[in-house]
C-alpha cells in the first residue's frame, strides 16, 4: 500500500536555523551503540545505515527509495522476469584488486545462507542461483517473476563486503574510545566513475552514532548532531518535548506491520475466539489519537488489502457489519463465558520496547480491553509476556513480505503451517492471478488462526536540521548517508 507523504505530520517548530555548512555532518541513530559496528547480515537500523554508506550491493536506494546503480552500472530483466543480468562496474576493492563477477557470486551467495532463518532469507526465497557469466557480468535467476526484485535487492544486508572491507561509497574511520563512526567519501575514479577536479571541495565528512532517542533528542537541541534517524512509536514522545528551535520532525510514510504478536496459546489467549476479542475491542484511531499523527493508517488485518491487485480480495474493515459497540459486546460475552467457566481472571501481559510512546499504548490497549473485561499489565524485559509489540517497515510492498513475518521458522510467536507452505507454494508460481490466489489464502489462514494483532502502518520519525539535504521521507525508513554529503546544485 502506498500512502502519500503529503497525509502525514510534518511538524515544523519554531524557527529552523541553518545546519553548519562546514566541518561534518554528524548523525545520530537511535538504538542501542554495540550493534552500530555489527557484521554478518543481522543488522540493527544504525548498522544497516552504516553498512549501506561503506558496502554498495549491485544496487542501492537513493534518498526517496528508489532504486539505483552501485556497483551494477546497468542490467537487463528477460522478457519472462526470471532473469536479472548485471554489468559491474569497472571498479576495484580497497586493496586494489578488481571486483569481479566471481567475488559478487561467491559474496552473494555466501549472504544468502547468512540469511536463511530470517526474514530477509524468506523474502530472498525466490532466487535459484547466482552466476557468473562472464568478468563483469552477473546474473541472478529467479523462480518466478517478482516485480519488486531490485528493490528488495538494494537492502543493506546484500552489501558487497570482502575481508572486511566495502566497496564504498564512503570509508569508515573509527574511535577506540566512543561508538563512533567517521565517514569519508571516496573518490569517484575510487568507485570506477569517472575523475572530478576538485571533488574534496565539495564532499564533507560525517559522523555517525547510536544513541539512546533521549540521548539523541538532547544533542540535536543542543546543535550536537544535525540529523536523528530511527525514531519509532515509543519515542515519539520525546521528539515534542520543548522547541526545537532549529529543526523539524518528520515522519515517513512508511509501509509495514505493527501490532502483537500471540506468543502464548494456554488460558485466556488458548482459542482464536479470544484472541479474536482481543482485537475486535480496539478503536485503532483512538489508540493513536494522543500521538496527534495526521494521516496515520490503521487496518484490521495483517496484509492491507489494497496491496493485492484490484478489486481488493476483502473489505477494508474486518468486520464490516458491527460497530465498535456491538464488537465489544460480542468480545466480551467470549471473555466473560471463559471467566465463569475456569474461574481464573482475565489477565494478559503485554511486551513493549522502553518509551514513554509505549506507556502511551498500553493505556489506550487498557482502556480498549477494559470494556470486555480483561486486565492488562506490561511484561518487563526478560519476563514472560501473552502479547509482543512487532513493529516493522516492510523492504519491498507485496502480501509475501507481511506474510513472511509471521512464518513459523521465525519462531516469534504462534503461527500457522498451512500458511507457510502456501507461501512456499508462491514462490514458483508465474501466473499473476493464481498466486494472487494463493496468498490470499495463505492470508486467510493466518487471520483465522488469530496469531497477531495488527494496529496499523509503523511510525518512523526523524528530526532534520533545516540545511540538511538530500533528506526525504519515504516508504522504507532507510536514509542514505552519502547523498547528505554532496552538493545539492
Amino acid at each position: 500500500m502506498r500512502f502519500l507523504s503529503c497525509l502525514f505530520l510534518m511538524l515544523l517548530v519554531i524557527g529552523c536555523g541553518p545546519a553548519r555548512d562546514d566541518g561534518p555532518i554528524d548523525v545520530a541513530v537511535i538504538g542501542g551503540a554495540d550493534g552500530l559496528f555489527a557484521e554478518g547480515v543481522r543488522l540493527s537500523s544504525a548498522a544497516q545505515h552504516l553498512r549501506a554508506a561503506t558496502a554498495e550491493g549491485l544496487v542501492s536506494l537513493d534518498p526517496t527509495g528508489q532504486v539505483v546503480p552501485a556497483i551494477a552500472e546497468r542490467w537487463i530483466v528477460t522478457d519472462d522476469g526470471l532473469s536479472y543480468i548485471f554489468r559491474l562496474r569497472d571498479s576495484n576493492w580497497p586493496d586494489g584488486d578488481p571486483i569481479t563477477a566471481t567475488d559478487v557470486r561467491r559474496i552473494l551467495r555466501s549472504n544468502l545462507r547468512a540469511l536463511e532463518g530470517t526474514s530477509l532469507g524468506l523474502d530472498l526465497a525466490k532466487i535459484t542461483d547466482v552466476r557468473a557469466m562472464t568478468g563483469r557480468v552477473v546474473e541472478l535467476r529467479l523462480s518466478s517473476p517478482m516485480p519488486e526484485f531490485l528493490r528488495l535487492l538494494a537492502q543493506p544486508e546484500l552489501g558487497l563486503v570482502r575481508g572486511g572491507s566495502g566497496t564504498g561509497p564512503m570509508i569508515m574511520s573509527r574511535d577506540e574510545d566512543q561508538p563512533l563512526a567517521r565517514l569519508s567519501a571516496l573518490p569517484p575514479e575510487a568507485r570506477g566513475l569517472p575523475a572530478r577536479e576538485n571533488w574534496e571541495d565539495f564532499a564533507r565528512p560525517l559522523t555517525l552514532r547510536a544513541m539512546t532517542a533521549e540521548a539523541a533528542v538532547e544533542a540535536f537541541q543542543s546543535g550536537e548532531v544535525d540529523l536523528v534517524l530511527n525514531g519509532t512509536l515509543a519515542t515519539f514522545p520525546l521528539a515534542e518535548l520543548g522547541p526545537l528551535s532549529r529543526g523539524t520532525i518528520q515522519v515517513d510514510p512508511a509501509i509495514g506491520m505493527m501490532g502483537l504478536v500471540v506468543t502464548d496459546n494456554s488460558g485466556l489467549l488458548a482459542e482464536p475466539e479470544r484472541r479474536e476479542a482481543l482485537s475486535m475491542a480496539i478503536d485503532r484511531a483512538a489508540l493513536i489519537q494522543p500521538f496527534g499523527l495526521g494521516g496515520w493508517q490503521p487496518t484490521e488485518w495483517i496484509v492491507p488489502p489494497a496491496l493485492f491487485d484490484q478489486p481488493a480480495p476483502y473489505p477494508a474493515s474486518r468486520w464490516p457489519d458491527l460497530d465498535l459497540e456491538e464488537r465489544r459486546r460480542v468480545a466480551a460475552d467470549r471473555i466473560s463465558a471463559w471467566a465463569e467457566e475456569t474461574g481464573e481472571e482475565p489477565l494478559v501481559r503485554v511486551a513493549l520496547p522502553k518509551g514513554p510512546g509505549s506507556a502511551l499504548l498500553l493505556r489506550g490497549l487498557a482502556r480498549a480491553w477494559e470494556t470486555i473485561g480483561v486486565r492488562v499489565e506490561w511484561a518487563g524485559e526478560g519476563e514472560s509476556a501473552d502479547l509482543v509489540f512487532r513493529d516493522r517497515v516492510a523492504r519491498y510492498s507485496s502480501p509475501r513480505w507481511f506474510l513472511n513475518q509471521l512464518n513459523c521458522e521465525l519462531e516469534i510467536g504462534l503461527c500457522v503451517v498451512d500458511a507457510d507452505a502456501l507461501v512456499r507454494e508462491a514462490l514458483s508460481l508465474r501466473d499473476p492471478a493464481e498466486k494472487r490466489r494463493v496468498l490470499i489464502e495463505a492470508h486467510e489462514a493466518l487471520v483465522q488462526g488469530e496469531v497477531f494483532i495488527p494496529f496499523g502502518q509503523p511510525v518512523r520519525w526523524s528530526l532534520v536540521r533545516g540545511a540538511i539535504g538530500p533528506y526525504s521521507a519515504n516508504q522504507w525508513g532507510l536514509h542514505p548517508l552519502f547523498p547528505l554529503t554532496q552538493p545539492t546544485t
